[in-house]
């Protein structure tokens, strides 16, 4: 099947965008000036491998990210949409570049702005999950998933897919997808770009040792869950960006401990630098820093 035209164009509209020009610094649709009928956007990182862009409709001004990988054998998805409608559309977006079926769909983030509409995922698919979370996406989807602990290699048609569990991070279980030839890691919530961290079921200062892995990988492209697939410059320095909004935090969050503040006060009284004029500041800075209190308190707890 050929690509629609309005596809094709996104498309060649971003390719023409990486050639030349300067982005704004933002995860912000508008601040980039762009409408949600811009969406949802596909993005070719190499040959056979694709971004998806589509709006979160959860957040609204931002985006929710899946990597596509295509081979003569099947298609997988690493990561889904927060509502069936969005899902159906990466459904029948996935149906214009290749005729082949969905085999595996990568659950990186049982959250629900990416697992909402995992049950228009068609049943040629299987679902791959972190023990964590198997029980939550089991329920979501009414059927049963496979999971993957630390590494699981799948031959893809030829293509090499390795879905890795890093650490806990975002969630107690977090899965990237890494393709050693194209040397691109797909990393789910692990990093968003440009967006201030949501950190409200995170594990703080392992989020930090899980991207301290991530860098050490021989990775080109850094594609995160939310936020803008900027160029592979981009990208790698807004990775290294997040992983110091998170040391930023934590080490705001352990300033204010140490001095007794009170959790509820923690917000107002923090420094956080450039960092405070992220995407979603308002939305997610108050919850990261009681992440934070919890787990110099030890109140951090596990399935």
């Amino acid at each position: 099947m050929r690509l629609s035209s309005c596809i094709a164009l996104s498309l060649l509209a971003y390719a023409t965008a990486l050639a030349g020009q300067e982005v704004i610094r933002t995860a912000d649709i508008n601040a980039r000036g762009l409408k949600p009928a811009d969406f949802p956007r596909i993005t070719k990182l190499a040959t056979n491998v694709y971004a998806y862009e589509q709006i979160d409709p959860t957040k609204r001004i931002v985006t929710a990210n899946n990597l596509i990988v295509i081979s003569a054998d099947g298609v997988l998805v690493a990561e889904g949409q927060g509502t069936v409608d969005n899902v159906k559309r990466l459904v029948a977006d996935i149906a214009m570049l290749t005729p082949q079926p969905i085999k595996y769909v990568v659950v990186g983030s049982e959250h629900g702005d990416h697992t909402g509409g995992d049950t228009a995922f068609p049943e040629t698919a299987t679902f791959i999950v972190h023990p964590f979370s198997k029980a939550t996406i089991e329920r979501r989807i009414g059927r049963a998933a496979e999971t993957v602990s630390d590494k699981r290699v799948i031959s893809l048609g030829g293509t090499e897919v390795d879905v890795l569990f890093l650490g806990r991070a975002h969630t107690g279980g977090d899965l990237e997808v890494y393709l050693p030839r194209e040397k691109i890691l797909f990393m789910s919530e692990v990093f968003s770009n440009r967006i201030f961290p949501s950190m409200a079921n995170g594990y703080p200062t392992e989020w930090i040792e899980t991207l301290n892995k991530a860098e050490q990988m021989d990775a080109a492209i850094y594609v995160p869950a939310h936020g803008f697939i900027d160029s592979p410059a981009i990208l790698k320095e807004e990775e290294r960006n997040y992983r110091s909004a998170l040391e930023r935090i934590i080490a705001e969050g352990r300033r204010l401990h140490e001095q007794k503040v009170p959790v509820d006060d923690a917000e107002s009284r923090a420094d956080l630098g450039t960092f405070g004029g992220w995407t979603r500041r308002t939305e997610n800075a108050a919850g990261a820093l009681k992440r934070v209190y919890m787990e110099l308190d030890g109140e951090l707890r596990t399935r």
